[in-house]
């Protein structure tokens, strides 16, 4: 497997694991008047916030090991995604019980973002490729750590 970094008889894959976490959140940025947030975000802008029952799916890249067949232990991925995602998000107000959106907006891409950051702490580096927030059926975020 030329140009990948990855030895000829080595195999490259992905895994992912999803979760699911309900909390809730005001769309609001502090940087605009109350009327630029309104027309923005609008009903996302409801003073008294509003709720979601969020996806998350986490997908790692590496190398597939020879022995164990694993790309990583998905116990390990578990443990991780508890750590990143359901103790800090879980039932929670985003915007009041999560420092990291005390100033930065709470949308769905920023929560991807939150979330990469946090895992990325707690992994090796490199295997961490994608973390997918479906905050809705048809409204998902995407980030890659780009």
């Amino acid at each position: 497997m030329q140009g990948t970094g990855v030895r000829a008889d080595r195999r490259l894959g992905y895994i992912s694991r999803s979760e699911t976490f309900s909390a809730s959140h005001r769309l609001h940025s502090k940087s605009l008047s109350d009327e630029e947030n309104e027309r923005i975000f609008g009903k996302c802008n409801n003073p008294n916030g509003h709720g979601h029952n969020y996806k998350v799916e986490v997908t790692v890249r590496g190398e597939i090991d020879p022995v164990t067949g694993m790309i990583i232990n998905i116990t390990d991925l578990k443990k991780y995604i508890e750590m990143a995602v359901m103790k800090p998000l879980d039932h929670k107000n985003l915007d009041k019980d999560v420092p990291y959106f005390a100033n930065v907006v709470s949308t769905a891409e920023n929560i991807a973002v939150f979330i990469w950051d946090s895992l990325q702490k707690l992994m090796e580096p490199n295997l961490l490729y994608e973390v997918k927030v479906f905050e809705t059926d048809k409204n998902i975020a995407c980030y890659r750590g780009e």
